[in-house]
């Protein structure tokens, strides 16, 4: 017989370790800052959106009328052409990638897809996937694509076509590669047929509310666009929005009796839930208050570096983002909080959960380890 005793302990073990680990979460971008329980009813259904949320499907325990909404909204954030976009929500940003880089792979089989050093790393992963050509560039100091490495590069392979794939707001330090300044590339070396990818995992809900946003959308050159939603927004699921160019959809797009849908996503069954919970944010916030919540963040990271540099902790960040970086801390202070490093940075990311309190004590935990471990 089961120890049910014992399985309950071990749950209840679990809620604790993560109620105590969300408040020091603030190296990664995932938003604690949620309340879904008006939706916790539709967890007793077995919903799947299967297949194209635009064309329906024979499985008709579904959200795609919810699903549509969403992307839709995206597709205003991102300035999609009028009547020549399409998208879906998609488990996450590897797979909004995944789809952008199997767009491009179908229009140009023969095609080298261009990122630069400080892409997130699962990019290489995909193209390894599905063994498309690619050369990897040199980054900036700052994280951003090195454009004098890509025209060099492209001139070399320019009777090759290019399938571009953009950082907006690096895994790292946050930087934002200029849309405006790759095609200007693409355009000085006559270069007609291409591709261009925006990985705008959180950069994508951030830079529709800022002023002076950097190029970064349909509007500046892309062909498609990843964006998560379990970061800005918020959700207890990993979950993304993918956008591309419908005419580039259209290309790859198959018929499936068997599920009455068109096969144009990547993957087959695919989450109800999660397009749910991004419907309810968007609801719930509106464009003014994820405006709002948008500054909120901004000031916070804006307070992260000057408390920081403040104590005499090197930090800075890009601008209109959240990413803060410093030198990697002593290992107390890693074990303390959650805290991603690369090398000999680190950084924290101001998501709406991370408030100034959180901040101060964060600095506070840092001074006090860099007093017990000082460098040599």
């Amino acid at each position: 017989m089961p120890d049910r005793l014992s399985d309950q302990a071990r749950l209840d073990a679990l809620y604790a370790q993560l109620s105590s680990t969300t408040p020091r979460n603030v190296g990664y971008p995932c938003n604690q800052d949620f309340d879904f329980s008006e939706l916790f009813r539709f967890l007793r259904f077995s919903v799947n959106n299967v297949g194209d949320p635009f064309t329906g499907s024979n499985y008709r325990l579904n959200t795609h009328e919810f699903e549509r909404e969403v992307v839709e909204e995206f597709a205003r954030l991102t300035e999609a052409p009028k009547d020549d976009w399409w998208g879906y929500v998609t488990s996450g940003g590897t797979e909004g990638n995944m789809y952008g880089l199997y767009v491009a792979r179908e229009l140009f089989p023969e095609g080298i897809c261009y990122f630069s050093e400080d892409t997130h790393y699962s990019v290489a992963k995909i193209l390894r996937l599905q063994h498309t050509r690619n050369i990897m560039l040199k980054s900036l100091p700052n994280g951003e694509l090195d454009y004098a490495d890509l025209r060099e590069t492209l001139r070399i392979h320019r009777d090759v076509p290019p399938i571009i794939f953009a950082n907006i707001g690096s895994t790292m330090t946050g930087a934002v590669d200029d849309l405006a300044k790759i095609r200007e590339v693409l355009d000085d070396l006559a270069i007609q047929h291409t591709y261009v990818h925006a990985d705008a995992a959180l950069s994508g809900m951030i830079l529709p509310f800022v002023q002076t946003p950097q190029p970064w959308n349909f509007a500046h050159g892309a062909d498609s666009i990843s964006i998560s939603g379990h970061k800005m927004l918020g959700s207890p699921l990993p979950c993304g929005v993918v956008l591309a160019r419908k005419k580039h959809v259209d290309r790859i797009a198959r018929s499936i009796e068997y599920v009455g849908a068109l096969d144009t996503t990547i993957s087959g069954s695919r989450s109800a839930i999660a397009p749910l919970f991004l419907w309810y944010r968007l609801k719930q916030l509106g464009p003014e208050g994820l405006a709002q919540v948008t500054q909120q963040c901004l000031d916070c990271a804006d307070h992260a570096v000057r408390e920081l540099n403040a104590h005499g902790i090197a930090a800075w960040k890009h601008e209109n983002s959240l990413t803060v970086i410093f030198p990697k801390p002593p290992a107390s202070l890693m074990k303390k909080w959650t805290i991603a490093p690369k090398k000999g940075i680190a950084h924290l990311i101001t998501m709406p959960h991370v408030t100034r309190a959180v901040i101060d004590a964060f600095v506070s935990d840092f001074v006090a380890a860099l007093a017990e471990h000082p460098k040599p």
